[in-house]
């Protein structure tokens, strides 16, 4: 059995982390000893490092929960499983193509910066007014 810390240290999660998962229902409520200290199992280890590697792959929590619900019963088919990373596929593609936008457009603005006082420089002027982007670029995360 693990104490928290040692399962944080093996999984590379925080203490407050795992704390906030079994708040959320993420993480099944630990073991407990008679002081009170929670303990971990295998089982436990195993669905922290699942939940840790999906959140690295971007994953929300609300598409992890359903991925654990669905990995609980193995006997399901897995159309649904597909489905959900099919959608954190689509949403990665399009964080791909704001990100090139992105690119393209700090490339424009360094590029058309030869100014050399900031008075005259051009990367602050198109950071200033938006409609100096060549592209629409829109909020990031």
């Amino acid at each position: 059995m693990l104490a928290i810390g040692t399962l944080a240290k093996r999984t590379g999660t925080k203490v407050q982390t795992i704390r906030y998962y079994e708040q959320i229902g993420l993480m099944h409520e630990p073991g407990r000893t008679e002081g009170g200290q929670r303990r971990y199992g295998d089982a436990e280890l195993d669905r922290l490092s699942f939940i840790r590697h999906s959140r690295q792959l971007g994953f929300s929590l609300e598409a992890i929960r359903e991925l654990l619900d669905l990995s609980d019963t193995p006997d399901r088919s897995c159309a649904q499983v597909d489905a959900i990373a099919q959608k954190q596929l689509r949403q990665v593609e399009a964080r791909l193509v704001r990100l090139e936008a992105l690119r393209v457009e700090l490339q424009r603005m360094i590029g058309a910066c030869n100014a050399d006082r900031v008075a005259d420089c051009r990367i602050l002027e198109v950071l200033r007014d938006h409609e100096e982007c060549l592209a629409d670029h829109g909020a990031t995360a």
